[in-house]
């Protein structure tokens, strides 16, 4: 017989009573607030392999748009999310391909996978392969450990600002640049305009400012394990992966697979945390339009000046 949707008698041998039916009112409130897997200790089950999480951080970093590719905390927050709390994790793999990019958008996303390891309790673990240099060393050091190639490009702990001076070109051509601000300091390093002194000193200072940061930031993370003087460490070079070994900024030479199964054996599963394509995405970026062509061809330009910089 059924009572309210909940059966009161035949229910491993028991008779409908009372006692009875508080305990199967107990049972499935707490089957519908707590599914049954949840209750079980997953550690340490018979055949319980154990799972790496993985996740790509793959391009320049840049603050990113619809035409823009690249790193930035606003994309890559969603997936953070998810390789943090996806299942239960015995460690997330970065696996790291960057030749750096925007200072603001390394240190976010370097600060968010901290904040989230902290908060999950989650040991990270970078992994370089082409390339972890400038930002992209920044964000291998926001992870426990630093693993590379033997020929990984490491390092470049410095800041770098580039740009052309096309004054000679207007004044050749008969083009008068006229420029009006309110703010004798409105602008700075204008391309069209000779170099000042003035600009000189005040970008000099900027970047120093934030090389500072990107300084502490790898010596907060690395501590003890730097091996060589500042003058060397954050003097903007860059190293193989044999050499920034023995310079103390990174752990060891390894790619993710056979340190992952030497650390948790060779049943270990590795689970890939990737972007999840929308339903017609293929035919969406087969589509050609000309609202973002410029910023397009921009970013691909910038792109590009990045990767030459390690001869890639």
């Amino acid at each position: 017989m059924w009572r309210g949707g909940i059966p009161v008698k035949g229910i491993s041998g028991l008779v409908a009573g009372p006692q009875c039916h508080y305990v199967i009112a107990m049972v499935l409130r707490t089957w519908r607030s707590k599914p049954p897997l949840k209750w079980l200790p997953l550690v340490g089950l018979p055949g319980k392999r154990p799972v790496v999480n993985v996740l790509r951080l793959e391009g320049p970093i840049m603050a990113t748009s619809r035409f823009r590719r690249g790193l930035s905390l606003a994309g890559l927050e969603p997936l953070l999310e998810r390789a943090f709390s996806t299942g239960r994790p015995a460690a997330l793999a970065l696996v790291v391909n960057s030749p750096g990019g925007s200072p603001v958008q390394s240190a976010l996303i370097a600060a968010r996978i901290r904040t989230l390891a902290d908060e999950k309790k989650l040991p990270v673990v970078a992994f370089a392969e082409d390339v972890a240099a400038s930002g992209g060393y920044w964000l291998a050091c926001s992870a426990d450990e630093i693993y590379v190639n033997h020929s990984s490009i490491i390092g470049s702990i410095g800041v770098i600002h580039a740009g052309f001076g096309l004054h000679g070109l207007l004044e050749k051509h008969g083009i008068e640049r006229r420029l009006h601000t309110a703010g004798d300091r409105k602008s700075m390093l204008d391309p069209f305009v000779p170099e000042s002194e003035q600009d000189v000193k005040r970008l000099s200072a900027l970047l120093k400012e934030l090389h500072v940061t990107f300084r502490n930031h790898v010596r907060e993370r690395r501590g003890d394990r730097l091996k060589s003087s500042a003058r060397t460490l954050f003097s903007g070079e860059f190293w193989t992966g044999d050499r920034a070994l023995a310079l103390g900024l990174v752990d060891g030479i390894g790619d993710c697979r056979s340190v992952m199964r030497e650390r948790f054996g060779d049943n270990v599963r590795f689970r890939t945390i990737a972007r999840r394509q929308p339903l017609g995405g293929l035919v969406g970026r087969s589509m050609v339009s000309t609202d973002g062509l410029a910023d397009d061809l921009v970013g691909a330009v910038e792109e590009r000046f990045l990767w030459q910089r390690y001869g890639l």
